[in-house]
């Protein structure tokens, strides 16, 4: 086995946990301060995509196309909490399972409609095209790293606005007791409305980000909700923290599990027979890792017990 594919896998892993964190952010920051499950948050991620690839098609700007995401994920976060979300607070799971799926129907038909049923493609800008050189010969894609670094970026951005503003403040508040803020003056209409739309900003930034990576179409969303649920569920619900340590967990699992676990029982068996098997064991690694994080902390590494 060579060090450097090694190494290099682990990079993989570390830009798969970091997408992952930018995409899980906003999904805990809904759950822990709204109580919310949003199953519609892997549509956000596609909007966002969606955007990103229509504006980098008409203007040729990348930069263009991520402000673009951003705004067009946050846009309709704020009007889908508005409209829908709203009504759901009061209601039980189910029933907030229920109206968020119909919401990925109603996106997914919409975006089919709007942009039809072909792929769409994002073009990496060609400065971050070609591979960086890194310590010890190690070719690696600047894109991937740019990635890597946004996602540190949005790492400290959010803890800041958290630690630090009014705003973070009022969410942390309204985390622990949306009651008694409410009471204390505080808008929580207004602040809900604003931590819904940075979610789902946080996911078309996401989305916008791997969009130059993998073709852009309809559905792309749900596979990474599904990741992003293990993430908040082993990090701990409502916990940026937790949000950012599961999300870099997965992505080195997934990653290095699809990795050495071919190479492992290539050892003992044909080298078919082992890529199939270590190919299907990998796929069950997050999931196992989900496992023993619960049985070990049931409410996740930075949860805190209800």
């Amino acid at each position: 086995m060579s060090w450097l594919l090694l190494i290099e896998q682990v990079l993989n892993g570390l830009q798969l946990g970091v997408m992952l964190f930018v995409m899980a952010a906003g999904l805990t920051l809904v759950f822990g301060v709204m109580g919310l499950i949003n199953l519609a948050h892997g549509s956000l991620y596609m909007i966002g995509a969606f955007a990103a690839a229509a504006v980098a098609g008409a203007t040729g700007s990348f930069l263009l196309a991520l402000i673009a995401a951003l705004g067009a994920a946050a846009a309709a976060g704020a009007l889908v909490e508005i409209i829908v979300i709203r009504r759901l607070y009061g209601r039980d799971h189910l029933d907030q399972v229920l109206a968020t799926f119909a919401l990925i129907l109603i996106f997914s038909e919409g975006v089919r409609w709007a942009f039809g049923s072909f792929p769409l493609f994002l073009d990496i800008p060609s400065y971050l095209s070609g591979p960086v050189s890194l310590p010890g010969g190690i070719l690696y894609p600047a894109y991937r790293l740019a990635i890597i670094g946004i996602g540190l970026a949005v790492a400290l951005g959010l803890w800041a606005l958290i630690s630090h503003t009014r705003l973070g403040v009022q969410i942390r508040a309204g985390e622990a007791d949306r009651e008694m803020i409410a009471a204390l003056g505080v808008d929580i209409s207004k602040l809900y409305t604003v931590v819904f739309a940075l979610g789902a900003a946080l996911a078309g930034l996401a989305g916008a980000l791997v969009g130059a990576i993998q073709s852009v179409q309809v559905g792309m969303g749900e596979p990474v909700l599904i990741l992003a649920f293990v993430v908040i569920v082993i990090g701990g619900i409502g916990s940026i923290k937790g949000a950012f340590v599961g999300a870099l967990l997965v992505g080195l699992t997934d990653t290095l599990g699809g990795f050495l676990l071919p190479q492992l029982f290539a050892l003992f068996m044909e080298p078919s027979a082992a890529g199939a098997v270590g190919s299907a064991l990998a796929s069950m690694a997050i999931y196992l890792l989900m496992a023993v994080v619960l049985i070990v902390r049931p409410a996740g590494l930075y949860g805190e017990p209800a």
